[in-house]
């Protein structure tokens, strides 16, 4: 008889024969108050009904962290889907992007769902959730599975299985609903109690509560250009019949995914150009403040936009922020102690503001340099002026928050803010998270051009994810253009580079439960080589070989 062991956080330890089930070890997890959505087996994130049969280190899940919220709106959808397939079955559902702590959804009718259908569908989840029903993973056939996708008109998730053609196929079952397992949700819907539908333009709104809070929904914060940008990524790809992984996969399958590239690599470039359009018609533009969340392709759309200018006359010029940082002795801490380099305090505010105002007023100044290895800022001889052609552009996480410029007059400033917002799902239920998307190229440029592993940049993610929601996110509706910096072919190439790095994560390590998430997201893509990138494109500065020098 086999005996495994059993470790807990508390240092306890079990032994028992053969396996066990974590839900029969509930009371060894303590009782801090909040909701357990899952377990992680040595550092793996699996459903509570999960059966364990190796010696193992268990750890709660619990609804108040960034992986229980996870399951908890991963199973929100599920709900949604469930409910929708009852009261629509012959309709589509469709999910989009996020937006104020909700997922925006359609239908796909001809004409939109009104109010009084929305408040059929959350009194249908309601119902559901009251009457407390088991949702139960389960392994089907792959010709099981194809047939079951069919008949509940999954057409995306069908079209997947083409390029997935597993002999066992994982799926969530709810009463006579069901659909592709991606991920651990929860065992019985009565855990889903906190949501709300909100109609929203021509679909509605699933609302979900904050991880830090999961008991109660935040306020609803609009973000009309964020929308509005997005709704024209979708429409065109709905336009090109490329809305999904698996109609991504079709096109490389096909071998037609080289004039996809063409073409999206196309449109970014004439965003780019309607942008300094934009800023040419204002005439009394003298600088560009760009910003946008890590690894959004700032430092390649700053030289793209700076092509664009020089072919509209201008001259641009690159005053780098990292220029301007205090010294380390005189840089604010945070609360752990450490100094705190992405707050706007970390900057010499007054000094940039007053070499602008010199700028524009004709005058020479002298540039500072900042030695990241001494933490001092020095001068080093080099000087900038503006001729009667040039214009600034100035590129770091503060550029649309006025206090950084609170002294340039308005009419000078242009603000862009740059999100990877891909319009591609997985499939009709399941989106693509644009920090994912993100997290991928940190992940890969860290490799490859700084040394650091795969777990090393996952361990400072929620960091850097923190300082977004302070320094980024909130001014984003400031911005006078958006930019989308997503091509939705490039996960297909960044795999080729993150799936080793992932595999290297090991489950000693704690962030091994992200690289296997992460690693189960990209087997949804099929490959493209590196050769396909054209060697001025957005990737480029995460892989390499860009034709710009960085």
């Amino acid at each position: 008889m086999k005996k495994i062991t059993i470790k807990f956080p508390d240092n306890t330890s079990i032994q028992v024969e053969n396996e066990i089930c974590p839900l029969t070890l509930m009371k060894h997890f303590g009782d801090n108050g909040q909701k357990i959505m899952a377990v992680k087996v040595n550092n793996e994130v699996q459903p509570l009904d999960t059966v364990v049969d190796i010696n193992a280190y268990l750890e709660p899940v619990y609804g108040n962290t960034k992986e229980g919220a996870a399951i908890y709106r991963r199973s929100l959808c599920f709900l949604l889907a469930a409910a929708a397939h009852k009261l629509f079955p012959d309709s589509r559902l469709l999910v989009g992007h996020s937006l104020g702590y909700g997922y925006y959804y359609t239908i796909d009718k001809d004409t939109p769902l009104t109010p009084e259908n929305i408040a059929r569908l959350k009194e249908e989840m309601l119902s559901i959730v009251k009457d407390d029903r088991l949702i139960e993973p389960d392994f089907i056939s792959y010709e099981d599975a194809c047939t079951l996708l069919e008949t509940l008109r999954l057409v995306e998730s069908r079209k997947q299985l083409n390029y997935r053609a597993a002999a066992k196929i994982k799926i969530n079952r709810l009463d006579d609903f069901a659909d592709i397992y991606f991920g651990p949700l929860v065992n019985s819907t009565s855990e889903l109690n906190v949501f709300d539908l909100m109609p929203y333009h021509e679909g509605f709104l699933l609302r979900f509560p904050k991880h830090s809070e999961p008991d109660r929904l935040p306020d609803f914060v609009d973000e009309p250009k964020l929308f509005e940008i997005y709704s024209k990524y979708k429409k065109w790809g709905k336009r090109l019949g490329v809305t999904s992984a698996g109609s991504l996969n079709q096109l490389i399958h096909d071998r037609k995914v080289n004039e996809f590239i063409d073409i999206t690599e196309t449109l970014q470039v004439k965003c780019i150009a309607d942008i300094a359009d934009q800023i040419r018609n204002r005439k009394s533009v003298r600088v560009v403040l760009i910003a946008g969340p890590s690894s959004s392709g700032k430092t390649t759309t700053s030289k793209k936009l700076a092509l664009q200018l020089q072919a509209l006359g201008y001259t641009p010029k690159v005053i780098s922020l990292d220029s301007y940082y205090k010294n380390r002795v005189d840089t604010p801490k945070d609360e752990n102690g450490d100094y705190d380099y992405e707050c706007l305090e970390s900057l010499d505010v007054e000094l940039i503001n007053q070499n602008l105002l010199d700028l524009f007023a004709g005058k020479t100044i002298d540039m500072p340099y900042y030695n990241f290895h001494e933490g001092v800022r020095t001068y080093r001889g080099e000087t900038m002026n503006l001729g009667p052609n040039d214009i600034l552009i100035m590129e770091g996480i503060h550029g649309l928050n006025d206090k950084l410029t609170h002294l340039v007059p308005p009419e000078y400033k242009f603000k862009i803010y740059l999100s990877a917002l891909t319009q591609l799902n997985l499939d009709d239920h399941n989106r693509i998270a644009t920090s994912d998307n993100r997290l991928i190229r940190r992940i890969v440029r860290d490799s490859q051009f700084r040394g650091k592993s795969a777990a090393g940049t996952i361990a400072m993610w929620d960091s850097v994810q923190r300082g977004e929601q302070l320094h980024i996110f909130p001014f984003q509706n400031n911005a006078d253009a958006m930019l989308n910096t997503a091509l939705d072919y490039e996960l297909s190439v960044l795999k080729v580079y993150a799936a080793p790095l992932l595999r290297c994560v090991t489950p000693m390590e704690k962030e091994y439960s992200e690289a296997q998430r992460l690693l189960t997201f990209l087997e949804n893509f099929s490959t493209i080589p590196a050769t396909a990138v054209p060697s001025q494109s957005i990737i480029r500065e995460f892989i390499g070989g860009s034709a710009f020098r960085y």
